[in-house]
This record gives structure tokens, C-alpha cells and sequence, in this order.
């Protein structure tokens, strides 16, 4: 412990990595560009920069705090540093900040009328780039970069992906795929989070709403819509709902006065899931053969399995995700003429998710090879359509999701957060519905916000040892020590995103520590409010399996990835 004076002011501090988590320990929110927590320091932008006792400057970002340290962090000095820093940056900069999908929500912007730069003295002589909007989930525009290096960390430090870094030297630098190949031909697994930590326009969405509204004005279209869990504790973010707070029952509401005939709920396509990958498991576990299972409701996870360990592809669950399931199964309901109404279906889901955007278009996601899912949209897009469509989310009435898919379990609902699947899992196989045996899972490791937990959970007294995963920097660690023979598990459920879909490449930005903690206590908490705690004790699951489903389980539930893969290569 040790203690620092901070602008005149004396400031304790412990364990913080550096001094610009004791100056904002402080109250002070001192401007920066290319830090975030979660990656490794950079110091390129120069924002943080400080002035000692003595006048000499440094960035606070990449040194170590040390008992006595006097610093100031807002002298004329230092002012004047930072908005010739940001003139700089703007100057060679894409200005088209009216029409830019980020305006308004902009760090650069933010910081530029935080610093008072109303002026650009320099003009922009750098070459134009093209836009690469080769992805089904991401647009990057090379114009709007300011070469910060956080979309670079977190595709390294974070996801392990390495689809883009550096290219070139001096004035020449960009951020690029190798080759300067369009990002569609790399190893790239859509999962977004670029885009989070992105503070420009340089990395955005790949939206989809003009075509939604398309299909909600026309009158030959019944138009649905499936919210996925993580989606709810995130949503209300943006309209001045405390964060975390389960806002189901307005979305619903909004989505119908959006235009949306029906609106159903993601969760149960879950319990479904549930349903068939406990199933899956179970036969793999009793025989022995092909373990560990993996779990593959995760895209971006399947794709980076599929790019670094095709080895392991055979392990992933044939299962669908909760949203592939769910989109199958009520394009089946929609045929029959007495549900159509002798109208086309269009099928949306709402995701926190950019994968998803790249998960429809797969070929072992689609039906006889039709795709089930027509759009995706994500949470970021959802509140883009809301705020166009001036609709006071605050004062619109809960809503129930309508019949006969709107009804999940608590284990449907927990899959947004890390350890859900796991957790769903495990209740499943778990016989009755004992309060001490929820509880006891609860407290087994499942829960946490770690990139990596073990467990060992008792069935019928054989040990079952799975593991869970978030983040795909993480995953690539546990893999190469499952490849090696170092470890065994007979269960391994992975996110590609930290902590879970909670903190999906679409989710609503600036997700500090709080939020993210919020998020997935909102999760539970709906989980502890839904009677329904268990998948195989849903309803309308049951009863989709008596009716629907029957002899069509394997159709509309699994996928080959073989097959799939023959398919690709044709």
C-alpha cells in the first residue's frame, strides 16, 4: 500500500496496475483512447499523459504507481498536449460525422468537444481506403481509423484470432488483414468484438434494418420475432433503465408496435437445446465415446474450432443453437395454412450477437437447404430502430411473448451468461427438482465470471468433470492441453465472447466492470423469477415433442457439420 498526491489531493492505492487506475480511483476521469482494462498496454495515444513535480510528462496508462509520486493531470501544459493530440487525430481522419453510423456515440467526438476542438488546422492527405464489407457480421472503413491498436489487442490478447494487426510503417500505417485481404478471407469468426472496442466508426455492425423495415410494411408478410436472453438485461441500458434489469415485457411491446405479428421468446429454442444436448451427452458419457463433448451454440466458437482444430469438429454437439432450433421449428409451425394465413413468414431473431448474423447463412444451419432465419438483428440495432421510431421505451406497457413460443425455463434464460449451458445441462440430467440440488449446482463452479472453471459434479456416482470457457484466447489455451493429453473432460461448454453473450460483439458499448456484472446478475435473477426452473419441465416443450416434432427431431434440431463441410467444397 502506498499513497500518491494527485493534483494537490493525497490518494491511497493498493493493488491498481497502473497510475491511471489511481487518478481515476480519484475521481478524475482523465481522457484516453487506446486503454481498456482487459488488454495489454499500448500507450499510443498519449491522452493519459501526466506532468510530475520536476515537469517531466509520461503516460499514466504504462507506469507503475510508486508511494510519493506527485503528479498533476490537468495543467495548461497538458491541456494544450491533448487537443493538438486530437486535431491530430482528426485531421487525418474520415470527417463525415453527420452521416456516420457512430455519431453520437463516438469516443473521438466525445473527446473532441470534451477538449474543446472546434477546429481542424490541417488538411486530410491521406489516401482514400475501400470499405470491406466482405463480413455478414462487421464493416470495417479504414478512413475512420485512428490506428488506437484496441481492435488489434483484443483479436490477440482476448480471442486468439489474429485476423488483423499493423501493415506498413510511419504515415503509411493501417490496420488490415494480412495481404490486405478483405476480412471475409480470414480467420475471422465474426464474434464482434473489434467492434466493442472500437471508438470510432472504423469497425461497425453489419446492419440489417433497412430490410426489416421492408418486410414490416408489407402487408403479405407475417413478420416474427425471437429475443434471445441476453438481450433483455441489456436493452434497457439505453433508455435509462438501470442496468441489468430484465426489460422482456417491453421489448415484447415495443416489437409489437414496431410491426411484429408475433414475438417469442429464444429461451425456449434453449430448453430444446437443452432437451437434445443433454440427450447427446448422456449416450456419449454411458458409452465412453467421443469426449469431450463441446458445445456448439456459440458460431464464432465453432469457427475458430473449425479454422485451428478441425480435429476436434467430431466432438462438437450436432445439436443447433437456440436460435437455429428455434427458427426451424416455427418455420415447420408457419406451413401449415391455418397459422400462415396464406401469407409469407419472415423470420427475425434479436441477438447480442454478430456472429449470428454469419450462423444463418451456414449450410448445416439450414432446412433441406432452405435458411430458417431470415435477418438477424442485434440489441444495437434493435435500439437503433426504436429511437428512429420515436417510441418512449421507458413508458410502453409489459407485454407478454406470444403462444405457443413464449415460454422458457430459467435454464433457457442463463444461457446468455458463461456456465449456463453447463448449468442447464446439469439440471436436466439431475433427477427430480429438489431445491437443495438447484442450489448445490449453483455453488458447484458453473457460476463466475472467470475465462476458465472446472467442475466435477456427481451423476449417480460417476464423477462427470467438465469444463467452461469464455473467450477464445482462453478456449485455444484449454484446447492445446486437451490435444496433449495434459487434461480430461467429458464436457466443455465455450463462449467465444468474455463472460458470455452478456458482452456479445452487439450488445449496447462502454460495458465497464458494473455493467458486465449487472448483466449477468440480471440473468440469474429472471432465472430465480421464472416458476419454470428445469427445460424438460416446460409445457410447450413437451407438447411441441408430442405434436411437431415427431419423426422430424433430427431434421429440425441437428446439423452434420460433414456434410456441411461437403457442401462448402462443392
Amino acid at each position: 500500500m502506498g499513497s500518491m498526491m494527485i493534483d494537490g489531493r493525497r490518494v491511497e492505492f493498493t493493488d491498481e496496475p497502473n497510475v491511471l487506475a489511481v487518478i481515476r480511483k480519484a475521481g478524475i476521469d482523465i481522457p484516453t483512447l487506446c486503454y481498456h482494462s482487459e488488454l495489454s498496454i499500448y500507450g499510443a495515444c498519449r491522452l493519459c499523459t501526466v506532468e510530475n513535480e520536476w515537469g517531466k510528462t509520461f503516460a499514466s496508462c504504462s507506469e507503475k504507481p510508486k508511494d510519493g509520486m506527485v503528479i498533476y493531470t490537468n495543467t495548461p501544459r497538458l491541456i494544450k498536449y491533448r487537443k493538438q493530440i486530437i486535431e491530430l487525430l482528426l485531421a487525418s481522419h474520415c470527417r463525415d460525422c453527420t452521416t456516420c453510423i457512430k455519431s453520437g456515440e463516438c469516443h473521438l467526438q466525445d473527446l473532441a468537444h470534451r477538449l474543446g476542438v472546434h477546429d481542424v488546422r490541417f488538411e486530410n492527405t491521406k489516401e482514400p481506403h475501400p470499405i470491406d464489407d466482405s463480413s455478414p457480421a462487421i464493416v470495417r472503413d479504414p478512413n475512420k481509423c485512428i490506428l488506437c491498436g484496441d481492435c488489434v489487442r483484443m483479436c490477440d490478447n482476448v480471442q486468439g484470432v489474429n485476423a488483423i494487426d499493423f501493415a506498413y510503417r510511419g504515415t503509411e500505417a493501417i490496420v488490415s488483414p494480412a495481404f490486405n485481404k478483405p476480412i471475409a478471407q480470414t480467420d475471422c469468426v465474426n464474434c464482434g468484438q473489434c467492434r466493442v472496442v472500437c471508438p470510432t466508426g472504423a469497425i461497425s455492425i453489419k446492419t440489417n434494418i433497412d430490410v426489416v423495415w421492408d418486410a414490416l410494411a408489407d402487408k403479405d408478410t407475417i413478420v416474427i420475432a425471437q429475443i434471445a436472453p441476453a438481450v433483455r438485461v441489456a436493452a434497457g441500458e439505453e433508455f435509462g433503465i438501470p442496468k441489468g434489469e430484465n426489460v422482456m415485457g417491453k421489448l415484447v411491446g415495443v416489437l409489437h408496435r414496431l410491426g411484429f405479428d408475433e414475438v417469442y421468446d429464444t429461451a425456449y429454442g434453449a430448453d430444446l437445446t437443452v432437451m437434445e444436448e443433454s440427450k447427446e451427452f448422456m449416450e456419449r458419457f454411458n458409452a465412453g465415446e467421443n469426449l469431450p463433448l463441446f458445445t456448439s451454440c456459440c458460431p464464432a466458437w465453432v469457427k475458430f474450432c473449425e479454422n485451428r482444430y478441425p480435429e476436434f469438429v467430431p466432438h462438437l454437439s450436432t445439436c443447433r443453437s437456440p436460435q437455429q432450433m428455434f427458427g426451424a421449428v416455427v418455420r415447420e409451425y408457419y406451413k401449415n395454412p391455418e397459422n400462415n394465413a396464406g401469407k409469407k413468414l419472415v423470420s427475425v431473431s434479436i441477438m447480442p450477437c454478430t456472429a449470428k448474423k454469419e450462423e444463418i447463412l451456414r449450410p448445416e444451419s439450414k432446412t433441406n437447404g432452405r435458411q430458417d432465419i431470415d435477418y438477424v438483428l442485434t440489441t444495437t440495432e434493435l435500439i437503433s430502430m426504436i429511437k428512429r421510431a420515436g417510441i418512449m421505451f421507458d413508458q410502453v406497457e409489459i407485454e407478454s411473448a406470444d403462444v405457443p413460443f413464449g415460454i422458457g425455463s430459467g435454464a433457457g434464460v442463463i444461457f446468455g451468461v458463461t456456465g449456463g449451458v453447463t448449468e442447464a445441462v446439469l439440471r436436466k440430467i439431475t433427477q427430480g427438482h429438489k431445491r437443495v440440488d438447484m442450489e448445490e449446482l449453483k455453488s458447484s463452479g458453473v457460476r463466475g465470471d472467470d475465462g476458465i472453471k472446472e467442475i466435477v459434479y456427481d451423476y449417480n456416482g460417476k464423477e462427470i468433470k467438465a469444463a467452461i470457457v469464455s473467450g477464445l484466447a482462453n478456449a485455444d489455451q484449454l484446447l492445446k492441453k486437451i490435444k496433449s493429453g495434459e487434461i480430461h473432460y467429458d464436457f466443455v461448454e465455450v463462449m467465444a465472447c468474455r463472460r458470455g453473450c452478456v458482452m456479445g460483439g452487439g450488445q449496447p458499448l462502454n460495458a465497464g466492470a458494473h455493467t458486465r456484472e449487472a448483466r449477468m446478475q440480471g440473468l440469474y435473477k429472471a432465472d430465480v423469477n421464472t416458476q419454470i426452473k428445469k427445460s424438460d419441465e416446460n409445457p410447450m416443450v413437451q407438447s411441441l415433442y408430442e405434436g411437431l416434432l415427431k419423426g422430424k427431431t433430427h431434421e429440425l434440431l441437428h446439423r452434420n457439420f460433414a456434410e456441411a463441410e461437403k457442401e462448402k467444397n462443392k
